[in-house]
């Protein structure tokens, strides 16, 4: 299996979870500083931290999978370096891609009804979008296809990925390879969304088929304005 599901970090972990709850996923773990919830498709992860700390604001890039050692065997076997890794909490896998960028897949928990499906409770048009920017897309996007993500649509200055399990991967080039920004993709009409997170006193717009939701971590201005939702 293969999920997207990126991390971020923030100072303000209950305001990202009143906002994420009203966008309409549903917190599955909750486990002191790290909460995990569900979309419709895709799991995001939520680490606390404190304030200024480095990762303040950001999102990490990563997916989760069944089994880590078919998943890097078969990601070596395809052509991307895949490296078990023993950390101090949990076994990872580190993907290694030819443009020089890094991230992990983590080992996925299966559902009570032993599949590997997402929370039944989410909005089931709400999917989760881990970004990826790289100079040189191309590779990045064959690292992709090598971890078994499937091609939806590519050019010179982007990929998207969709992933068996749900989520979306995405690629768009930037100078330097690093971590991108979240988003979200929605199946549907927006305004039920943009009336939910009224609802919950969230500033919210919606302008040519985008959602933009104030982002909780801006106030410190090491974040984006917005998060985008846009509608597909």
């Amino acid at each position: 299996m293969l999920r997207a599901r990126p991390t971020h970090y923030t100072s303000r972990p209950e305001q990202w979870a009143t906002l994420l709850m009203a966008l309409g996923l549903v917190k599955t773990v909750d486990d002191g500083d790290w909460r995990e919830f569900d979309a419709g498709s895709g799991r995001l992860a939520v680490g606390s931290v404190v304030h200024a700390h480095p990762l303040d604001g950001s999102t990490v890039f990563g997916v989760e999978v069944g089994n880590l050692e078919e998943f890097a065997r078969r990601t070596e076997e395809a052509g991307t370096q895949a490296e078990i890794h023993e950390g101090h909490e949990e076994t990872t896998v580190q993907i290694s891609s030819d443009d020089g960028f890094e991230f992990f897949a983590f080992p996925a928990q299966r559902a009570a009804d032993g599949t590997w499906a997402a929370s039944d409770e989410a909005d089931p048009g709400l999917t989760v979008v881990a970004t990826w920017v790289s100079p040189l897309v191309g590779l990045a996007a064959t690292a992709l296809r090598n971890t078994g993500a499937r091609p939806r649509t590519e050019d010179d200055e982007s990929a998207t990925f969709t992933t068996k399990n749900g989520g979306i991967l995405r690629i768009i080039h930037g100078a330097d390879a690093t971590n991108g920004d979240l988003a979200f993709e929605y199946d549907g009409d927006l305004e039920p969304l943009l009336s939910r997170l009224k609802d919950a006193d969230i500033e919210a717009r919606i302008d040519e088929d985008v959602l933009y939701v104030a982002n909780p971590d801006a106030v410190s201005g090491a974040a984006p304005a917005s998060i985008v939702v846009v509608a597909v």
